[in-house]
């Protein structure tokens, strides 16, 4: 079965320039994200989506329309409704209609959400720390965020 995605890599991308970094990237990420989550749910029993969404809402000012966030948050459209609906019940933010217009949902922060952001920020900065920041040097880590943005920069505007 493997030769069969080698056949598909190779024929899609020529000298299979990239892919090599590309999975490594994929699994970096995956081995992060598994790491960061369990440590925030052992010491403060959040979720890494949960922490996401109280970071993105602190991060505007404290309030967002649910399609800003959605465009913003780690969590897909259809999780991102089920997160809020949770959020909600634990008093972490509000939900209400968009003020302008009526059509739209907005999500706000409330003062436990922040309490609990503040409480799961360091937390979550020391992971980040210890199993990312620590493993790179300055000039990998500019080259990094430099290559990144452009990736971001490039599928945003086309």
């Amino acid at each position: 079965m493997a030769g069969v995605v080698d056949r598909l890599v190779r024929r899609a991308v020529p000298g299979r320039r990239g892919i090599a970094a590309w999975e490594t990237l994929l699994r970096a990420h995956a081995t992060l994200v598994r790491q960061l989550e369990l440590e925030i749910a052992e010491e403060t029993g959040l979720t890494l989506g949960d922490f996401d969404v109280l970071a993105q809402l602190a991060t505007a000012g404290g309030l967002l329309r649910m399609s800003e966030l959605a465009g913003r948050a780690y969590s897909s459209r259809s999780g991102l409704t089920r997160r809020i609906d949770k959020l909600a019940r634990e008093g972490l933010v509000r939900r209400s209609d968009a003020e302008r217009d009526g059509r739209g949902v907005t999500v706000g922060l409330t003062r436990a959400g922040l309490d609990r952001l503040q409480e799961t920020m360091p937390v979550h900065l020391r992971g980040v720390a210890r199993y990312f920041v620590s493993r790179l040097d300055d000039r990998e880590l500019a080259v990094l965020e430099r290559a990144l943005n452009k990736v971001i920069v490039d599928c945003e505007f086309g």
